[in-house]
């Protein structure tokens, strides 16, 4: 095409442009106004698609019709009860029909009056907006639908604004442009009554409450269909300003927003009484109510029942997706439960908990008190010398926020430092009795908070592996570190595996073993050594006892050369076949519990005896949905056989012995079992570490099994003798209360029960035979014992400790770091 082609052309078209534009006012006017709609169109247009990348990504019809919005994931007991939420919004939605027509007239009559006539813009609000700006009384033009494609799609955060979003001012025009064809595109594929829904469902109330169902629940303790006029005004006041008319820190601001709300739906006909609008004076009663708030805290993700239950849930779940077990997962892809809205069904039983709580509760205000007394004047961080250790609550400071906010403030000068940890603050402390506040410094706080004992509690059905209690410490609040999955030694409830592999060897609890000193072969750091194992006070008997009788003795000597009998490598083996997952260290302190275990694979392993030698991972969850109903997961069970019948039966027999037998380590449980004797029979097995760090117990029914741990938070506190600190004195009475509690209830009698006859053929003589006792009173030679004293390992060396510090920070440091 030549040159004068060209300009020919343009000639022609610029005719034509003065042509259509010249003529009458009227008609140029109107020419002008469809070249300015039509521009406005193509520009939408433009912004829609995003044309050469100018304007960035929009939602489609496709995002439209399938939003995603972050939706709590609800937790509920065995027994029906919601005990939790994971979200990162706290977000539950409802249906339409759901929703009072209270507080649709209310959000309609004051956020868009004429929300059922236009279609996703109102532009008489936008032009009084615009108004309004100019005569210095700037105020929203946003419809609901407008809101919504915001709270929704988030386009002013999630979607880019693209090259324009560079351009200063430009930014903001095209994520205005974005809301409104996002509004528009929802009227086209939703009906008013489902925007309103989606509205309600969405959008952000302040406390963490996200959606009117939660926000009706977290400030008035009711339901969207039952909100008030008064309530729902309150509610719409919000929207304007979540924190300055929060009915809770801002009363007075969010009455006189609540009045100006309801003074707004009187105006609009929309306070409707008794079937026709209100009166004046029956406004001016309403106004006249106050603003009232259920006591009620905002709400967290370890709000609810079973705290330490529900965070060991999460880990519980990734797994179950790691190995591809729910629906659509696997080790790349998992779900979100602070997002995805599902609904978890697990096995813990509210009322078991409650029982379970208390007891925990019961035992362990006695155990402090023995605790406080017995260290009366002294500092219980000692050595195995019980020498204090030097500098244990500065280096326990060191690990705190606090510290290091301080050595970053200060530059890491010490003088500086040591004056703020030294100063006293107001500080939030656990007791017994409720939180108490004491004016004291950083390091008198967690002196306070490191001297307390903890404990640790988890029963599980044996045969189902579901557990249905779960209590990680004393209290949540102040100690979130879970002793159910903490890492502490064993002890002498190890020795179930010793004596479980000696019955798969062919032994019977009637052979007899010589409890004596003896040497054996071991390597400590490296270096070849020798080991000898004692019992609790150094003296052994010389007696040629049946296993049944050193197992309910708990005597060490027979326990090591067991161990060396069947092998240490086989004692492994067989623990791990049975419920232990963590590493043992095959050693010969392995058969007096010398290698960490936690109290959740412990008491699992202990119900593979229980369950005749079947073998399952506990179970926590019974069913997982998503936010549709569909199920996701489905607990399936899933036995092995670990240990033969016949060894699982006689393990049976050896943990009643440890009760029956006379001298039995877990003799003081008929103190608590003895009210519900004639429904269950009973066994158990304690174990206390070295210095008494660890006390455990772990008890049985033929239908539950339920084991409690007690101990410092560092393993350089604790009782120093085993009168005090033993599992017989310290772990078994919670497991006491506990099953008394359980079995006195009518509806846990199935978790009792008798243990019967062999299902196979097994000579009653293997495990009935005279047991062997000796006496403490009588007199000892140098080789004697007292039977009923707990278990000591020497030689062993203590793991450190892998606690969190108990972090106690002034109230000004915490709003200042955070």
């Amino acid at each position: 095409m030549s040159l004068t082609t060209i300009k020919q052309h343009i000639s022609r078209a610029c005719s034509a442009f003065r042509k259509c534009y010249s003529g009458p006012w009227y008609k140029r006017f109107a020419m002008w106004l469809l070249t300015i709609a039509v521009g406005i169109i193509l520009l939408f247009g433009a912004i829609d698609v995003n044309f050469l990348y100018l304007f960035g990504k929009s939602p489609g019809f496709d995002d439209i019709k399938n939003p995603t919005t972050n939706e709590a994931s609800e937790i509920y007991s065995a027994d029906s009860v919601l005990i939790g939420r994971y979200f990162n919004e706290n977000r539950t939605p409802v249906e339409y029909e759901e929703i009072s027509d209270k507080i649709i007239r209310t959000l309609v009559s004051t956020e868009d009056e004429r929300f059922y006539q236009h279609h996703g813009i109102d532009f008489r609000g936008l032009i009084s907006a615009i108004k309004d700006m100019f005569l210095g009384h700037a105020r929203g033009g946003s419809t609901i639908t407008q809101q919504l494609a915001k709270n929704l799609f988030r386009v002013r955060t999630r979607y880019s604004t693209g090259l324009c979003g560079h351009i200063p001012g430009v930014k903001l025009l095209v994520m205005k442009a974005k809301e409104w064809i996002v509004a528009v595109k929802l009227e086209i594929l939703y009906s008013k009554e489902d925007i309103l829904t989606m509205y309600f469902n969405t959008v952000d109330f302040g406390s963490n409450s996200f959606g009117i169902k939660t926000a009706a629940r977290t400030y008035f303790g009711t339901t969207p269909e039952h909100l008030t006029y008064e309530q729902a005004a309150t509610l719409v006041g919000l929207l304007k300003a979540t924190s300055t008319y929060n009915p809770r820190l801002h009363p007075d601001n969010a009455l006189t927003r609540r009045n100006t709300v309801l003074q707004s739906l009187y105006e609009h006909e929309g306070l409707i009484i008794n079937n026709k609008p209100a009166t004046l004076k029956q406004l001016d009663s309403i106004k006249a109510i106050p603003v009232t708030c259920v006591e009620h805290i905002e709400e967290s993700n370890y709000d609810g029942i079973a705290p330490y239950f529900r965070r060991a849930l999460q880990d519980y779940i990734s797994m179950l997706c790691d190995k591809g077990l729910v629906s659509g997962t696997d080790s790349t892809n998992s779900i979100d439960l602070y997002a995805d809205g599902l609904k978890i069904y697990t096995t813990i039983d509210t009322r078991i908990q409650k029982y379970a709580e208390e007891s925990v509760i019961k035992q362990m205000r006695l155990v402090q008190e023995r605790f406080d007394n017995h260290w009366r004047g002294m500092n219980p961080w000692q050595d195995e010398r019980h020498q204090e250790i030097a500098g244990f609550i500065e280096d326990l400071a060191q690990r705190t926020s606090y510290y290091k906010y301080l050595s970053k403030r200060f530059n890491d000068h010490p003088d500086s430092i040591d004056i703020y940890l030294n100063k006293p603050h107001t500080v939030r402390l656990f007791s017994y009795d409720g939180p108490i506040e004491r004016e004291i410094s950083t390091l008198d706080s967690i002196r306070y908070m490191v001297s307390f004992m903890h404990c640790g509690f988890v029963a599980m059905d044996p045969h189902s592996r579901e557990v249905k209690a779960w209590v990680g410490d004393i209290d949540f609040d102040f100690w979130k570190y879970d002793k159910v999955t903490a890492m502490r030694q064993p002890g002498s409830t190890f020795k179930l595996f010793v004596y479980t592999e000696a019955m798969n060897q062919g032994l019977t609890p009637c052979d007899r073993r010589v409890d004596e000193w003896k040497a054996y072969p071991d390597t400590i750091k490296g270096k070849p050594t020798i080991w000898a194992p004692h019992n609790a006070n150094g003296y052994f008997t010389g007696a040629n006892m049946p296993l049944k009788s050193a197992f309910a003795q708990s005597i060490n000597s027979i326990a090591v050369k067991l161990g060396y009998e069947v092998g240490i490598s086989n004692i492994s083996r067989t623990a791990h076949a049975m419920g232990i997952q963590s590493p043992l260290n095959e050693t010969p302190s392995l058969s007096l519990g010398s290698s960490d275990v936690n109290l959740a694979e412990l008491v699992n392993a202990y119900c593979t005896v229980i369950a005749d030698g079947k073998y399952n991972m506990p179970i926590m969850v019974n069913k997982i949905e998503d936010n549709e109903g569909h199920v996701l997961y489905e607990a399936k069970a899933s036995e092995t056989q670990a240990i033969s019948y016949r060894s699982a039966y006689l393990m049976q027999q050896m943990l009643r012995a440890g009760l029956l037998e006379r001298g039995g380590t877990t003799a003081a449980l008929w103190e608590y079992i003895h009210p519900v004797l004639s429904v269950s029979d009973f066994g158990g097995k304690t174990g206390t570490s070295n210095n008494h760090s660890d006390a455990w117990f772990v008890g049985v029914t033929p239908n539950l099994v339920a084991g409690a741990w007690v101990g410092g938070e560092y393993r350089s506190i604790h009782f120093r003798t085993g009168q005090l600190g033993q599992g017989s004195r310290t772990a078994l009475p919670v497991f006491g209360h506990f099953v008394a509690k359980l079995l006195a209830d009518k509806r846990f009698v199935k978790y009792g029960g008798k243990f019967t006859a062999p299902k196979d053929p097994i000579d009653r003589s293997d495990w009935e035979c005279a047991g062997y006792y000796h006496n403490p009173n009588d007199s000892l030679d140098a080789d004697s014992i007292l039977i009923d004293s707990e278990d000591a390992v020497e030689g062993i060396e203590e793991p450190s400790d892998m606690q969190e510090t108990p972090e106690v920070l002034p109230e000004e440091i915490i709003s200042e770091t955070e």
